[in-house]
């Protein structure tokens, strides 16, 4: 950042920012220099807009600038800023979970939607990353209980730390190891969610920066065909549901066809219309284990 006579007020920050991460190749710029300008001020980012005036000293502009530094690099702002908002709660984050992302708060809507009318329910959030799922579940249901299982102990260290902030660490337990396997023995439940990994992985090489580059391939890659995880969750969720629990995943939006073909050739579930995201895409599935 050049060093010159004018003073660096947080608007004349926030403008020569907003251009040099444009140049860059940043799609949300200005957003992004407000988040990290909010952050180094330990200020709301609201709150900018009534300080533009402001002076903004050394110490800060220095901390700034490397955040900047980094963001041009490719690096993402959640990671930077070390949380993200989901569902309305702030969570913490770092590079060892998925960032999480507005999409998959449409499973978290259907989850809460099936949940109607079912008292004290047991619900399991495989692949919990950064608790997202399994948090925003219990904040909703003060009355589920939630299991949430991770094959990555860096992960689920961030997922308990969440649990402590938002005070549900009573309501949500976690458990390190592969998909069901941590939890088998405690079901049936009344709902098994899940955003599993789903990107194939030749496609992999090709993601936009920020989440090749930074985020955890154990929580991106699909294998072969993206749907290495979710074949082996659904054949291991369908016994430990309840008569009328239900399966909901997040999907690729395009394997609704592949996902829907392997839930529709079990018996014991009936398929549910998928859910699409704000851009028309598919993005959820359910299955309900029959009660016949």
């Amino acid at each position: 950042m050049p060093d010159r006579d004018e003073p660096w007020t947080i608007l004349r920050l926030l403008t020569w920012t907003q251009n040099y991460l444009r140049e860059k190749g940043s799609e949300s710029p200005r957003l992004d220099a407000e988040v990290l300008l909010a952050h180094v001020l330990q200020t709301d980012r609201v709150k900018l807009y009534t300080q533009y005036a402001e002076e903004v000293g050394a110490a800060d502009r220095s901390q700034y600038k490397d955040l900047i530094r980094k963001r041009a690099e490719g690096a993402p702002v959640a990671y930077l800023v070390g949380r993200k908002e989901f569902f309305s709660l702030p969570l913490n984050v770092s590079p060892a979970v998925l960032i999480p992302r507005p999409d998959t708060e449409f499973a978290v809507v259907e989850c809460l939607d099936v949940l109607k009318g079912k008292a004290d329910p047991i619900i399991v959030d495989v692949g919990t990353g950064s608790g997202a799922i399994a948090l925003a579940i219990a904040h909703q249901r003060i009355d589920a209980r939630v299991l949430a299982t991770d094959l990555s102990p860096e992960a689920l260290a961030v997922a308990r730390s969440n649990a402590d902030c938002h005070d549900l660490s009573d309501r949500v337990t976690y458990f390190e190891g592969d998909l069901l396997a941590p939890v088998a023995d405690l079901g049936p439940f009344d709902v098994i969610i899940s955003n599993p990994p789903y990107i194939a992985t030749d496609v992999i090489p090709s993601l936009e920066a920020g989440v090749r580059d930074f985020e955890p391939h154990l929580a991106l890659d699909g294998g072969p065909d993206g749907l290495r995880v979710a074949s082996r969750l659904i054949e291991q969720a369908v016994p430990l549901l309840k008569p009328g629990g239900d399966l909901i995943l997040e999907i690729g939006s395009d394997q609704e066809p592949p996902i829907r073909e392997r839930l529709s050739c079990l018996d014991e579930l009936e398929l549910a219309p998928t859910i699409r995201d704000g851009a028309g895409h598919p993005r959820v599935i359910r299955a309900r284990r029959r009660t016949d």
